[in-house]
């Protein structure tokens, strides 16, 4: 017959350790309270980010894909002028992710850099479509008094480049972060979302091209046959209802606890700093120091000269 007193400390045991054993270690919730696997995280979490990529990239290749047009079109540029104000502002894009990294890993965290880059991605479109709604209404009003076609005041060609320049800078802190919060739900030392990670990169491409791919079709001919405010404000639109998404899924996300103290920027210009101040140090001074410090020969630097 069993012991009753040993059955209900296995039982208090066992309801002790349950707990512990569903941490997630390294992660920690909104309030940075521990997370326990159950409750955060995984796909529960991804769905949301997913939700994001997909409008972030519609809103992004909605424009960049008929900006040539508008150039050439409503603000009346020649098509090399369009063409080459086109590639400045794509590489521009292309480099702010630099700046939203740095950004993210020294300062902020992917969390809030994503909340404030989404912010600026409204607040871009926003001005992006009111410039182009208040030039189609002074050109109609130039049309009907004039009966002819006017040049965009150079207020609203500032607004815009503005505007565009902004959302090239908001795309910078989405790009480097967004799919890395998302990699930050999977506990890569559980073997079930290990593989559940590898499941959310395929899924997480296959949504954001069918974003781009709807954002092609849908936006360019609303842009080309029926009014660029339009197609500027959808955009705009879609990105609020992002940022919504985003913020429904806060207190499922797991933000990551561990620190090493200094941003991984500071350690790699540490690096070139030191590299610098023993540029002309001899080798006898180098061995001399890592003897010092209780490095092995086969571990030292000088293995590598």
């Amino acid at each position: 017959m069993a012991n009753p007193v040993s059955s209900a400390a296995g039982t208090n045991f066992l309801d002790t350790e349950a707990p512990l054993l569903d941490v997630v270690h390294g992660s920690v919730d909104f309030k940075g309270h521990p997370v326990t696997r159950s409750g955060s995280g995984c796909w529960k979490s991804a769905f949301f980010i997913i939700g994001v990529e997909v409008a972030e990239r519609s809103a992004y290749y909605g424009i960049l894909s008929n900006l040539i047009s508008y150039l050439t079109g409503p603000l009346g540029q020649s098509t090399a002028t369009a063409a080459a104000n086109v590639n400045v502002w794509t590489g521009t894009a292309m480099l702010t992710p630099l700046l939203g990294a740095f950004v993210a890993d020294s300062f902020l965290g992917r969390y809030l850099t994503i909340i404030i880059a989404t912010g600026l991605y409204i607040l871009a479109l926003g001005v992006m479509s009111i410039s182009a709604a208040a030039y189609s209404y002074s050109d109609y009003l130039n049309t009907v008094e004039n009966n002819k076609v006017s040049s965009p005041p150079e207020f609203q060609i500032i607004c815009f480049f503005f505007s565009l320049y902004l959302f090239a800078l908001a795309q910078g802190g989405h790009k480097p972060c967004l799919q890395a919060f998302g990699a930050d739900q999977f506990d890569e030392q559980n073997p079930k979302e290990c593989k559940d990670k590898s499941s959310f990169f395929n899924w997480w491409s296959c949504f954001m091209n069918i974003g781009v791919i709807v954002s092609l079709y849908v936006l360019n001919y609303i842009q080309d046959n029926l009014s660029w405010s339009l197609g500027f404000g959808i955009p705009c639109i879609v990105m609020c209802l992002a940022l919504i998404i985003f913020l429904l899924g806060t207190t499922t996300y797991r933000f990551c606890s561990q620190s090493e103290g200094r941003s991984p920027f500071v350690r790699i210009g540490g690096v070139f700093l030191n590299a610098a101040r023993n540029w002309r140090t001899t080798p006898a001074e180098i061995s001399k120091e890592e003897d010092a410090q209780g490095i092995l020969p086969h571990q030292g630097s000088q293995q590598f000269k």
